[in-house]
């Protein structure tokens, strides 16, 4: 339990302002308040934290215990870095409305983004618990997508999103750096 209620932080936090929260606020400002557009990110959300889970579960005991934390060390420094980089989402000017299309995208958005990337991360760092984690970080994806796709939109601009997201991106640098001079070193 306490497990999945860290994953779904974690999915929250570092998904608020993402690509695919984007992708979904356009969408509903020029197609509409479609609740298919929700259900389709919602099962997208879901497949992307059950596949990092997953991946996790399999890797993490192929892998000696400094192996591991090294790679959880480069996993938390790449989500550090998709945080920093500027969120730009240029949306379609003719959006189709194919569920099929739509969760192609947001599938390549969630792939490796910040969000999925932290799910993995629990999921390395507990291989045991991957069903958790994956429901859980399923959920905080949905939850930030609901949240794009219902207060969002044009009046996205007004929070501090980018500023958010940088200070969890350093945050998770300094963690990285952290992590990884223990897995190296053992100096912590």
């Amino acid at each position: 339990m306490d497990l999945f209620v860290a994953s779904l932080l974690v999915v929250c936090a570092l998904a608020l302002g993402g690509r695919d929260s984007m992708v979904i606020a356009g969408l509903r400002d020029r197609l509409g308040r479609a609740p298919l557009l929700l259900i389709t990110g919602c099962g997208c959300a879901g497949v992307s934290a059950a596949v990092m889970a997953w991946l996790g579960m399999i890797i993490a005991p192929l892998l000696p215990a400094g192996a591991v934390r090294a790679l959880i060390a480069l996993v938390i420094g790449l989500a550090a870095l998709d945080l920093a980089r500027p969120v730009r989402v240029r949306q379609p000017t003719e959006p189709t409305r194919s569920l099929g299309a739509m969760a192609l995208v947001l599938l390549t958005r969630q792939s490796g983004d910040a969000a999925r990337l932290g799910v993995l991360a629990l999921a390395l760092l507990a291989p045991g618990s991957a069903a958790a984690l994956g429901f859980g970080g399923g959920l905080g994806g949905a939850i930030v997508l609901l949240l794009a796709w219902s207060r969002w939109g044009q009046g996205l601009a007004r929070y501090p999103l980018t500023a958010w997201r940088r200070i969890i991106a350093l945050l998770l640098a300094l963690c990285a750096v952290f992590i990884g001079l223990e897995a190296r070193l053992g100096v912590f």
